[in-house]
Formats: C-alpha cells, structure tokens, sequence
C-alpha cells in the first residue's frame, strides 16, 4: 500500500501554468467556473448555486487532502501569479479518489471557458500524471468522462491515457441517462 503525505501539497509548475493548493481565497473565482453551464454541461455535478457551494467544494477537497485521500490543484496562469503564487484560479485538477491500497487515483478536472482550446489542460494533466507516477508511486490513474465531451477524451489521449470502457446510459444526469467513457494509464516502465 503507498503511504501518502499530501499535506502540504506541492506547487506544480509547468511552461505557462502554476498549480497549487486550492484556498478559500479562491471561491469566488471557483463560483464563478462552477456556476457556468456551459463548463458544467459534461460534470455530474450540481453547478454552484451560491459562494458557500463554492467554499463547500474547496473544504471537501482540503479535507481528502488532510486524510491522504484525494489531492486537489487550483490552476493559475504563470504569467499572472509569478513568484507569488496569486494568480487567478482559472480551474482545478486533481484526484478526488486515491486508493493508496491499489496504487491508484482518479483523475478529474475543470477549465473556465475563457481558457477554452488553448492546450491549457493537457499541460495540466500532464504535470500531475508526472508528479502521480514519479512522487506518489502511483501504478495506474483512469478518468471518466461523459461520452459528449470531446475536448476532454482529446486531452487524455494527448497525455497517453487509452479508452478501457464504455458504459452506455449509467448515469441518470438532469432528467436524462448519459453515457460514460473510461480512461486508464499505467504508470511508464
């Protein structure tokens, strides 16, 4: 079983992105993501309805990190927080599901619209598949998406996840069954 320490997590930096712990300083920039339909249109999860929907998500990811369960980034354009780590949180990636018993952890992320189309994800993921494999000894991750979501599947082939499964119409998601895909990679040899 890996023995995992992800209090503090560590700032991941990339060519144009900074990665770095979420904070409450950051609900409003999160409300404001997770409040937009369009960037929610392919997560299973209720958009945020108020500021405190936002706060909720930022304690339920410290909480996982404090319990060396989940591992939660805010992503910052370099550019805009260099050398002090206050950029604006333009989105979030990370593991809401490890299973240090298995070696293992669930990838999952979100982007704010206007960063859209601009390769700013895929240098996300492949920041912490990095970090995933080589410091936390993971064996394997996978990610789930929605079978509409194009953008994301294209991300996670770009970062040498394949598809290892299709479920067809598994989730009941506002008034509709939707079909989902699965994403695995192993860690490389």
């Amino acid at each position: 079983m890996l023995s995992l320490h992800l209090t503090p997590l560590p700032t991941l930096t990339t060519a144009r992105l900074i990665l770095r712990e979420l904070r409450i300083e950051d609900a409003l920039d999160l409300f404001t993501m997770r409040s937009d339909p369009e960037v929610m249109r392919f997560v299973h999860r209720l958009r945020a309805e108020s500021i405190d929907d936002a706060i909720a998500f930022i304690t339920r990811a410290q909480d996982g990190q404090f319990a060396d369960i989940a591992a939660q980034w805010a992503i910052t354009l370099k550019e805009e927080g260099a050398g002090s780590e206050a950029g604006t949180c333009i989105g979030v990636i990370g593991h809401w599901r490890i299973e240090p018993e298995h070696h293992r952890g669930e990838l999952g992320y979100t982007l704010a619209r206007e960063h859209w189309g601009q390769g700013l994800m895929s240098e996300a993921v492949a920041a912490v598949a990095d970090y995933s494999f080589g410091v936390l000894g993971f064996h394997s991750m996978e990610a789930w998406t929605d079978s509409r979501n194009a953008a994301s599947m294209r991300v996670l082939e770009k970062n040498g996840f394949k598809r290892e499964a299709y479920f067809k119409e598994n989730i009941l998601w506002d008034g509709h069954f939707v079909d989902s895909v699965v994403f695995g990679r192993l860690a490389p040899k």
